[in-house]
């Protein structure tokens, strides 16, 4: 959905490069926390050096940063709807969206939001 509705349902999709970027990376985050057994990191070059130093080095560390990070992205989430408000997006279906893409895009979504600037028609 490109800019769907205007004003109260003002909604615009992110990037998808931004949110493949995005998917991929927390993916990757999420197996080397959780799973950093089954990574095969001979096979990913220099990355698997460096996140095999970070395994055996920083895990408990990387472990609390996967939790902080999932912690801003909730934050980013109420903001956005906050946002919406002041911006004036009242459609209940817009305001889901950006929720849920600010939930898991973060950033990528919450700048789309940060950057619209609702038309309002001069009083006389």
């Amino acid at each position: 959905m490109e800019a769907a509705g205007g004003g109260a349902a003002y909604f615009r999709r992110s990037r998808l490069c931004w949110c493949g970027l995005i998917l991929g990376s927390f993916g990757y985050y999420t197996w080397v926390v959780f799973w950093p057994q089954s990574i095969p990191y001979q096979k990913l070059g220099s990355l698997g050096l460096f996140t095999r130093y970070l395994v055996d080095n920083h895990l408990e560390l990387m472990y609390y940063g996967y939790w902080v990070a999932w912690l801003i992205h909730v934050g980013e989430a109420i903001y956005a709807l906050i946002l919406c408000n002041k911006k004036g997006i009242t459609n209940g279906r817009a305001r889901l969206l950006w929720f849920l893409q600010t939930f898991l895009f973060g950033i990528a979504s919450l700048s789309i939001l940060i950057a619209y600037k609702p038309y309002h028609r001069k009083k006389k």
